[in-house]
């Protein structure tokens, strides 16, 4: 049983973990537990896997709040009632909790029933939910090594990477990935930039690249490949103006050839995108989003920028000055580009989602023969 939901920053590793139990043992059964109308609710059904519902509710900001005192308890304790309900119908040999907040009571009511437990924390530092449940979880899988210091249990921990989505570990060429994009791209001094705002977007990105796209195309060959997100898409079309050397996009399915096209990549610093810049070898451009909860982007941003030397531009920072200050240094100086590349080549774990199933199929073992 998978616990995942809220962003595909949490779906998606877990969608990546369940190929890679069902690549090792086609006869393995795979339910998920999400939310109603979470994005896990079309995410994972559309992967091809059995899905179940578990009302949840997050803490409230700040934590300090009558919600979290008087409302919240409440939520939780039925939260948990009705995912003890699911283990029952279901019976799982484990649960895997690879976050969101309905991972919390899933993975709560899985140790009050005595069932093997793992989480997959994907961020270097944790948030409040899995440093909670890495007291009760049999294991707790990681990304990085300095995420270990972050628990108490630290001999529970296990660095394994986070699971890059195995379309991305294929190698597609740079020609051929350019060319589903820019047929007109074949010129070998031509760059591709590639800009991802998340599934849901970034308006500060949006904003300081729409300031500055025209300019960066007038000056530059440059092709841009640019993900605003799905709920600023409409605005940003009818500001864009229509170039052949532009591709517009609410979201972008097809991310392994936008990988392999791409130059440089500016980005949010989510946990998974900053796993995939690494495992793709690409050099980075990170601004970390300032409303997701413990800070996790910032952290992971200066993580990347000691490993990779990805540059951080803080949302107070940028604008259309700062952003185009970074892209023409870097674009403009091959010998950082492959440096950056090298970097995060040698930082990558590309046999993360491997090492993570058998981590499960490992902690099932273990309980079995006991």
């Amino acid at each position: 049983m998978f616990a995942a939901g809220g962003t595909g920053g949490h779906i998606y590793p877990a969608i990546a973990i369940a190929d890679q139990l069902k690549i090792m043992d086609p006869k393995t059964q795979i339910l998920f537990i999400g939310t109603p109308n979470g994005m896990e609710s079309i995410a994972v059904p559309a992967a091809g896997y059995d899905f179940r519902t578990v009302p949840a509710s997050p803490l409230a900001r700040p934590i300090i709040s009558l919600q979290n005192y008087f409302v919240f308890p409440f939520q939780l304790a039925k939260s948990v009632v009705l995912s003890f309900q699911e283990l029952e119908k279901f019976d799982p040999d484990i649960v895997v909790g690879t976050g969101g907040y309905v991972s919390f009571p899933v993975c709560l009511a899985a140790a009050l029933k005595g069932v093997n437990l793992v989480i997959q924390e994907q961020n270097s530092v944790p948030g409040i939910a899995n440093w909670w449940l890495s007291f009760i979880a049999n294991k707790v899988l990681v990304a990085f090594h300095s995420t270990v210091d972050s628990f108490v249990m630290k001999k529970k921990c296990v660095v394994c990477g986070n699971p890059v989505r195995l379309s991305l570990m294929q190698y597609v060429s740079r020609a051929v990935a350019r060319m589903h994009f820019f047929p007109r791209a074949g010129h070998p001094d031509a760059k591709v930039l590639l800009v991802l705002g998340g599934s849901l977007g970034a308006n500060a990105i949006n904003i300081a690249l729409l300031n500055l796209y025209y300019e960066l195309l007038e000056r530059k060959n440059i092709f841009i490949i640019w993900q605003t997100g799905v709920e600023a898409f409409d605005e940003m079309e009818s500001l864009v103006k229509n170039h052949p050397n532009v591709i517009l996009t609410a979201f972008l399915h097809s991310m392994d050839l936008a990988y392999a096209a791409a130059d440089l990549i500016v980005s949010r610093a989510g946990a998974m995108t900053c796993c995939e810049i690494l495992a793709t070898g690409k050099p980075s451009i990170l601004i970390p989003s300032p409303d997701v909860a413990e800070g996790h982007q910032f952290s992971n941003a200066s993580l990347m920028a000691d490993l990779a030397g990805s540059r951080i531009i803080t949302e107070d920072e940028l604008d259309s000055i700062t952003l185009e200050a970074e892209i023409s240094e870097i674009l403009d100086n091959e010998y950082l580009m492959a440096e950056m590349s090298q970097r995060a080549l040698q930082a990558a774990k590309p046999n993360a989602c491997a090492e993570i199933a058998e981590q499960i199929i490992a902690q099932v073992k273990l309980s079995t023969a006991k």
